[in-house]
């Protein structure tokens, strides 16, 4: 079966209205710039060159603002319903009792275990989309404008697997699939989502779906050891929360929204990703049970950081308002 119809059967077969890709009318537009251009230049019966012109109208002015739109849409919705299932899961104390109060707390571990399963199935199968039909427009046009726009939308905060959501679902799968108390009543995960060892070196893995695969590194690039206390980016990295704040010339206290609005990640060296950073609860509940020892050593010289930086600025602070 052709994975256009296969993704129509996916996207129909949903209960909730979900946005997605304009998969086949995708494929119609590009069908008919490759039949322009053979109008065009193919009088003698072949292309010159084989190449779509520089500024394609049919392409430039419809098939990628119509797939940056669809691409933002698809995201949009996944980050949303990935942080409300999230949410429901790790509420707890009075947090707990407002939302069942609210009638949000309805859903079982059953529940909210399939839900979750959904997401990262909407989340891959919507990643291999965009991936086919990026590559049938390079195959259409002989050229690397396909992967071009691929980097600038991961560059827009739209490529789904880069979404720190989809690294928390991971982690919401293995936490559940773990926990001696849920796996009795809860179905089958992911045999696909793991957490994974290499010389010492963590990383969330997962594949399914026409062999894409999801290959997370939980190795911070600052501290050069297992992110502890774990934040993404928006850029997609992830790092323990310190060594955030710290790259960021921030104090704990104030925390990463006080970073600089241009402020760059300390890998990729994007701007502006420090804004709409996001705690990784989750991981951090995996990590703490996969590297218990480590993740108690590593707590304990923590906690001593932070009361010498949480001082130092509170000294500094007064020493500002006596005019020290």
């Amino acid at each position: 079966m052709k994975f256009c119809k296969t993704y129509q059967q996916y996207m129909q077969g949903q209960g909730k209205k979900l946005p997605g890709l304009g998969f086949k009318k995708l494929k119609k537009i590009l069908k008919k710039c490759r039949s322009d251009l053979q109008c065009h230049d193919g009088i003698d019966g072949a292309l010159d060159n084989h190449t779509c012109p520089d500024h394609c109208p049919v392409c430039d002015g419809t098939f990628f603002p119509a797939l940056l739109k669809e691409m933002s849409e698809v995201v949009g919705c996944f980050n949303e319903r990935a942080q409300k299932l999230l949410e429901l899961h790790l509420a707890s104390g009075f947090r707990k009792y407002l939302m069942w109060f609210k009638g949000k707390l309805q859903k079982n571990h059953v529940a909210l275990t399939q839900e979750g399963k959904d997401l990262v199935n909407y989340a891959l199968i919507n990643a291999i989309a965009i991936r086919k039909i990026l590559k049938k427009y390079d195959k259409v046009h002989y050229s690397k404008q396909g992967q071009a726009f691929k980097s600038q939308a991961q560059s827009m905060h739209i490529e789904i697997l880069k979404s720190p959501w989809l690294c928390e679902l991971m982690a919401f799968h293995i936490n559940l699939r773990e926990s001696k108390i849920n796996s009795r009543n809860a179905p089958a995960l992911f045999d696909a989502c793991n957490l994974t060892f290499n010389d010492g070196k963590p990383s969330l893995t997962c594949e399914l779906f026409d062999s894409v695969k999801v290959d997370i590194d939980l190795t911070c690039s600052i501290c050069l050891d297992t992110v502890f206390d774990p934040v993404s980016l928006t850029c997609g990295h992830i790092f323990c929360y310190m060594c955030a704040c710290s790259s960021a010339s921030v104090s704990i206290v104030d925390g990463l929204k006080a970073a600089e609005p241009k402020g760059k990640c300390p890998l990729c060296r994007e701007a502006g990703v420090y804004e709409g950073a996001v705690r990784l609860e989750e991981l951090c509940i995996l990590l703490s049970r996969s590297c218990n020892e480590y993740w108690e050593e590593r707590l304990q010289t923590e906690r001593v950081e932070r009361v010498r930086l949480i001082k130092q600025h509170w000294d500094n602070q007064t020493r500002a308002l006596i005019g020290i």
